[in-house]
């Protein structure tokens, strides 16, 4: 009887063991979307930016952007059954109340395992080109499969095998059939809905627009002097340029390490993020390394390390970091413009929001 109890718990342990990866760790509840589809293509940009935020990669054909893709794309960006386990989305790594960063230092993939690079935030993605911290995507539909095939994140290692995953849930052909017009799942269908999604979230409802045509009557004295400093003593905007306040053509090597663990594009070279809710986004850096706004602002205030590769802009003719000598004054006023760059409304818009 004994010899026949621990052979049955023993077969229990190794069923369980073998559905652990289709196990969820948080039952979902039926898709809920409203009956008209939200505006998503419409970005109503201000006049200030029109002109220099313009969508980055090919919408024609099948491509075309439309607010049923997007809403495709919002599903699928919230799905946990989008990774292996059933246990993980893209959302997991990316909160809307934060940004859409992870305010964790390092993200928890589909197994628990932990990703080696701090989520970045998303916003204004559809205007910017070099994805990741790396820059190894040059445009947003190669970048968002990615995560899904990763291992570590979601675990689709073949993104073939999932579009028939895919078309066993009961809510995906009517979607695909209304982004679409039938209800063929693939890889490029779910790259493109993902990426018109992401291109959606157009953040620009903040002080700093809407006092960008007045020249900022709307800032205090500090804030004012805070942008004085941005543009000419701490030179900021010669890495985070133009109105996404980013780079969106290079990376670059700030001076973090003297040896890098982790070397990024090559040399110590990361990508630089857009500026936009750096209120909402921390911890910062590629590793996460800074918990505040002010330890980021000490780093280039006298935390600049020597490196070969370092950013022209962070080092004198001699190759010898050079120091902002910021006074407690000047970094307050800094970190109250940075703060001016944050989008309250889009931290809980609806159309971004979580539909299951």
């Amino acid at each position: 009887m004994k010899t026949t109890l621990q052979l049955l718990f023993a077969a229990i342990i190794l069923l369980t063991s073998c559905q652990k990866e289709q196990i969820e760790k948080t039952p979902r509840l039926p898709v809920k979307l409203p009956v008209t589809p939200y505006n998503y293509s419409n970005y109503n940009l201000p006049d200030h930016l029109r002109f220099t935020m313009r969508i980055r990669f090919d919408t024609t054909g099948e491509n075309r952007l439309s607010d049923e893709k997007a809403t495709l794309g919002r599903v699928l960006f919230y799905d946990t059954k989008l990774s292996l386990s059933n246990s993980t989305a893209c959302a997991s790594c990316h909160f809307q109340k934060n940004g859409f960063a992870d305010p964790n230092q390092f993200s928890e993939g589909h197994r628990g395992e932990l990703t080696t690079r701090n989520s970045m935030a998303l916003s204004n993605m559809g205007f910017q080109n070099l994805m990741f911290w790396d820059a190894r995507a040059n445009n947003l539909p190669e970048q968002v499969l990615m995560p899904i095939e990763n291992h570590v994140e979601m675990g689709m290692e073949v993104r073939e095998k999932l579009p028939a995953k895919l078309a066993k849930i009961d809510y995906y052909p009517a979607l695909f059939t209304s982004a679409f017009g039938d209800e063929t799942i693939t890889p490029e269908r779910i790259s493109t809905a993902l990426a018109q999604f992401l291109s959606s979230m157009v953040s620009v409802r903040t002080k700093f627009d809407e006092g960008f045509p007045d020249g900022f009557s709307n800032f205090s004295a500090l804030e004012l002097n805070g942008r004085e400093l941005f543009e000419n003593k701490a030179r900021c905007n010669t890495c985070h340029k133009g109105q996404l306040f980013n780079s969106s053509w290079i990376v670059t090597n700030i001076g973090l390490d003297k040896v890098y663990a982790d070397n990024g594009a090559g040399f110590g070279n990361f990508k630089v993020p857009s500026l936009r809710n750096i209120e909402l986004t921390a911890p910062y850096m590629h590793d996460g390394r800074f918990q505040t706004l002010e330890e980021v602002i000490e780093h280039y205030n006298s935390g600049i390390q020597r490196h070969p590769a370092l950013d022209w802009n962070l080092r004198d003719p001699q190759g010898n970091p050079v120091k902002l000598n910021l006074d407690d004054y000047e970094k307050t006023a800094l970190i109250a413009f940075l703060k001016t760059l944050t989008d309250v409304e889009f931290t809980k818009d609806e159309r971004f929001s979580d539909p299951f």
